[in-house]
């Protein structure tokens, strides 16, 4: 187990995704994995001393599994007194984000934001690396829903990982989730109705909330006839 893959809950599976690239990268992409992400990315040491390298920031906010990381810079511009942390596995996401921060040319030299980080694996080793109470929002924006029954073990939403996720947030601290599949939509329903550590703080169905940003997959699902819902589960005083 490598220090930045901290074990998981018994039962957990070791990771949710699948593949982590999709068509083949760009000479460009390739730099920027090579030379931008390496200076961009959380280690494990500093998660370990979150939200402490954060100097002057007023909150440390998490999203975990970005896309294409549209909804982490509509955040980092509309909070920039608020440290974030965008985590994404899949190779292609990460170059997209990427690709707005950082000037052609300019892979190995361009500066690292003073409040953004990112983390390219697997949120929940990030979870439990990060010290108790460290986070006051946790973003889970329109994830991977595997809709399978089979597959159901993959979600980020899981009875198993809660514990993991109410640590790591402090009591009144945010978790807002968006889905526009049906199955994962009943699922955090399930998942979230009967357990100690988080409370539904608001819910809406259709119509985005005030305050929260747009995404593709949000924009992709209303285009193909799907309702997205979105809650706010907030973290009670319950210990983890």
């Amino acid at each position: 187990m490598t220090a930045d893959r901290p074990p998981l809950a018994d039962g957990v599976p070791d990771r949710l995704y699948g593949r982590r690239r999709g068509h083949p990268l760009r000479p460009r992409q390739e730099r920027l994995l090579s030379l931008a992400l390496p200076r961009f990315r959380l280690t494990a040491a500093e998660a370990a001393q979150a939200p402490a390298i954060f100097q002057g920031a007023e909150d440390l906010w998490l999203e975990a599994g970005f896309g294409g990381g549209e909804h982490t810079l509509a955040l980092r511009a509309a909070h920039p007194a608020v440290a974030l942390i965008a985590s994404e596995v899949f190779e292609n996401g990460l170059c997209s984000l990427l690709t707005r921060l950082v000037p052609e040319g300019a892979e190995a030299t361009a500066p690292v934001p003073e409040r953004l980080r990112l983390w390219p694996e697997d949120a929940r080793h990030l979870l439990a690396l990060l010290p108790e109470g460290a986070l006051g929002r946790l973003y889970l924006m329109f994830p991977d829903p595997w809709p399978k029954a089979r597959h159901a073990k993959r979600r980020f939403v899981q009875p198993a990982t809660l514990p993991a996720v109410a640590r790591a947030l402090r009591p009144g601290a945010e978790w807002r989730i968006a889905s526009d599949d049906p199955t994962y939509q009943a699922w955090v329903d399930e998942v979230l109705s009967d357990q100690p550590f988080f409370a539904l703080a608001a819910h809406a169905r259709g119509e985005r909330p005030e305050g929260w940003f747009p995404t593709r997959y949000e924009a992709k699902a209303i285009r193909e006839g799907r309702t997205p819902r979105y809650w706010t589960f907030r973290r009670t005083d319950a210990p983890a």
